[in-house]
């Protein structure tokens, strides 16, 4: 078939460049575990369609935490030539752009634009991450101090992706965009399990998983074992010597705390089996992977009474005050009801599986169509 024939009779190509310069080198942490499942499900959701994906890296070792797909390799976010990157994406031919960030250069661009917002979680606790340079946490700091540069950046995209819809509604509340928002949701990597034949209820076994800054609140987690007589704290996350000891003087008396610094996907399986609950007192939260995959697996869940918990376990989870021990600890031994616990194991495997990354990828395909639709009208 003619060049010219086959524009007769297919739609155009669509050119989309899927940002995945946040995707980590050696393991996921939750944003890049989030672009990787969310491409893996849009290279699916596309198969067959007018839109081709090329994924933007900054590093090639990137490549093993991602999908097989095409790739370019453009500049480290988070260098001075972010804000050099569009006129590389023109030169490219892109049409539409997503990143699982919100902080991508835009200056000159010819092309649509989505960004992504997974929370405000910064801007009521500003510390950034230990492991980003000084220049780079200080210019995190002066992003966090007020809310006029995201708005800045928000309204310079097409679209905005939101994680969930306690993120959307966040959004609006604070006015930080007059673009339109859609939820492109996070989700579970994993499928449900099948149903549990172990009861747990009587293990008096507790498993963290989930990083240690402030809004995390591990803090209290590990004061409501004074009211837990005989149960077991297993901390499963990498942990920096310095916090572990800070975490460790906090231990009341006769109370066991087990610091694993880190485990295999495997060992975290075993420990989950073996677990009466996961639990989680975070005072803020974008998403809660750990949540939704324990409910996956048949754990049950106590979590602090927020909004995105609601959202994301709804009536299969124990809930409770996060600054407030014995109301953690009220809500773990509801658990030791050998039939609350295997209705809130079947529950959470349910309500586990309504975050799907399919449904994601259609909610982002919608999304890229739009912005494609409305760039052409514009132009």
């Amino acid at each position: 078939m003619s060049k010219s024939t086959e524009s007769r009779h297919s739609s155009p190509r669509l050119s989309v460049f899927f940002d995945a310069r946040f995707t980590r080198t050696t393991h996921h942490d939750g944003i890049s575990r989030y672009g990787s499942c969310l491409l893996s499900a849009l290279l699916t959701a596309v198969e067959g369609t007018e839109i081709d994906v090329t994924v933007i890296i900054s590093d090639r070792v990137q490549l093993a935490l991602l999908p097989g797909c095409s790739w370019v390799e453009l500049g480290d976010p988070t260098s001075p030539t972010e804000v050099a990157i569009a006129g590389k994406l023109n030169a490219l031919g892109a049409d539409v752009v997503f990143s699982t960030m919100q902080t991508m250069g835009s200056f000159g661009r010819r092309y649509g634009l989505i960004l992504t917002v997974h929370d405000l979680i910064y801007y009521s606790h500003p510390k950034p991450p230990g492991d980003l340079p000084l220049p780079v946490r200080l210019l995190w700091r002066a992003y966090h101090l007020s809310y006029g540069p995201q708005r800045l950046l928000l309204n310079r995209a097409d679209a905005v992706a939101a994680v969930s819809e306690t993120t959307k509604d966040l959004i609006a509340a604070h006015h930080l965009t007059n673009r339109p928002v859609q939820v492109v949701s996070n989700a579970a990597e994993v499928a449900a399990t099948a149903t549990r034949t172990v009861n747990r209820h009587n293990a008096k076994t507790l498993i963290y998983m989930g990083a240690f800054l402030p809004y995390k609140n591990v803090e209290s987690l590990i004061r409501a074992l004074e009211h837990l007589p005989g149960w077991t704290l297993h901390i499963a996350s990498r942990i920096e010597g310095r916090r572990e000891a800070q975490l460790r003087a906090l231990i009341p008396d006769r109370a066991r705390v087990v610091f694993h610094r880190g485990v295999s996907d495997e060992e975290y399986a075993r420990l989950l089996d073996e677990s009466t609950a996961l639990v989680t007192a975070s005072r803020e939260e974008g998403f809660g992977l750990p949540v939704i995959e324990a409910m996956a697996q048949g754990v049950p869940v106590a979590v602090s009474d927020i909004p995105i918990f609601r959202e994301i376990a709804a009536e299969a989870a124990e809930y409770f005050d996060p600054e407030d021990p014995p109301s953690i600890a009220q809500a773990i031994t509801r658990l030791t009801d050998e039939q609350r616990w295997a209705e809130q194991s079947a529950a959470g495997q349910e309500q586990s599986q309504v975050f799907d990354w399919a449904a994601s990828a259609a909610s982002l395909v919608e999304l890229i169509r739009s912005v494609a639709a409305n760039r052409k009208t514009e132009d």
